[in-house]
């Protein structure tokens, strides 16, 4: 494995820096003012709009796609210090570029899964971005993490689908521009084969019978530039039997080939965040004193930027060993790395930003600093694919089946 990045990802990385240092950074204040003077919050602010425009004529646009056909046609090697860049942003950059979830990984399953009929209505303009869509997997009435508890029902009645079912946290959903659910439910609940009673449907937005029924706050965020995290109802709904993607009982297998990427670049992202809390950190520590002397020489201030930058430089080459191997033996060699990265970088880069935020004392904690929206992304993503302790589950039997 070379360290060095290719002269194209060397190319890109020194196009994404300065379009974060020209136009994205100097945008986030700006978005906040236009999101508070908004007729909904969930509107999108003109300037995510110039900035989406700006990245697209700059060629810096679907990045994460590494099917050339449909996206920059990057390995997931290339793609990674570039995911981390945008993290450093994460209310902006990833949408401003199109690499936002879960736009990507609903681009990734049509690309892959979809028929051509349905990449022409619902792949093009989400590559465009001209529309958002939404994931809805995971039910408030049942652990989610495993997809074989899923009651959703997708039952067929001649030529149509009928879903009936609610989930919860559906990303993405409060947007007024996601057109499109990718639904995931049971149109075999009885089958002899667990992992094949699951289908996935493509359910439009304004189907009768969908009821965007509330938005899902994280620790307290409604989470506006994300599109929300939304309550949604399938009360009936009805769709031609056209819309199902791939094949009934393929459900669960194109769930696992959509979370295995989309795992990577929340990574990639969360150490562009750790990056972010470490840069704040240091800005802070210089320009403050407490008890006679600047917080820069504080012992315990060095303590926790040395132990954050050692850290970030572990998680870095762990992720890029994951991407490398993700390219050169696929997703399923790369399984355990996926784990491993997935378990060790949430919970590494909240205790940075913990750390960024005793630093910055109440201000840490207030809306002047993004530290504590920070926070919770991080946080919430050793719950989000996947709760942590169902990784550590597999990834420990993995280990000890080579002693059995």
């Amino acid at each position: 494995m070379d360290f060095a990045y290719d002269a194209r990802t060397e190319e890109l990385r020194a196009r994404l820096l300065a379009f974060m240092d020209e136009y994205v950074h100097p945008a986030e204040r700006t978005a906040h003012e236009q999101r508070a003077r908004l007729a909904s919050p969930w509107d999108t602010p003109q300037v995510v709009e110039d900035l989406k425009a700006e990245a697209r004529r700059q060629g810096l646009w679907n990045l994460f796609l590494p099917d050339a056909e449909y996206g920059a046609g990057l390995t997931n090697l290339q793609y990674a210090p570039l995911a981390e860049i945008t993290g450093r942003s994460p209310q902006l950059a990833p949408t401003a570029t199109n690499c936002a979830a879960p736009d990507t990984g609903n681009m990734e399953v049509l690309a892959q899964f979809a028929d051509e009929a349905q990449r022409k209505q619902w792949l093009e303009p989400l590559l465009a971005g001209e529309i958002r869509s939404a994931f809805a997997m995971t039910e408030p009435e049942v652990a989610s993490s495993d997809a074989t508890n899923i009651t959703t029902r997708i039952e067929r009645e001649g030529d149509e689908y009928v879903v009936t079912g609610r989930k919860w946290y559906i990303s993405g959903a409060m947007n007024p521009d996601c057109r499109i659910f990718i639904v995931m439910g049971k149109t075999d609940p009885d089958g002899a084969d667990i992992r094949r009673q699951q289908s996935m449907v493509l359910v439009p937005r304004d189907t009768p019978g969908v009821t965007v029924h509330r938005a899902m706050q994280v620790f307290g965020y409604e989470d506006h530039y994300h599109g929300g995290h939304a309550e949604v109802v399938f009360d009936r709904a009805r769709v031609p039997v056209s819309n199902l993607i791939g094949e009934e009982g393929g459900g669960f297998a194109i769930a696992q080939a959509r979370l295995g990427p989309g795992r990577i670049h929340h990574c990639m992202r969360l150490i562009g965040m750790a990056e972010r809390a470490i840069e704040l950190m240091c800005r802070r520590a210089v320009s403050r004193e407490a008890f006679g002397k600047a917080l820069a020489q504080q012992g315990v201030v060095h303590n926790w930027i040395a132990d954050a930058r050692v850290t970030v430089e572990q998680l870095r080459l762990l992720v890029l060993k994951t991407a490398w191997l993700m390219d050169t033996v696929g997703n399923r060699g790369a399984h355990t790395e996926i784990q491993a990265i997935k378990i060790a970088t949430p919970r590494a880069v909240v205790d940075i930003i913990d750390r960024a935020i005793q630093l910055h004392g109440a201000g840490g904690v207030s809306q002047d600093f993004p530290l504590a929206e920070l926070y919770a992304g991080a946080r919430t993503l050793m719950i989000a694919d996947g709760p942590d302790e169902v990784h550590q589950r597999s990834l420990a039997r993995r280990e000890i089946k080579k002693y059995l």
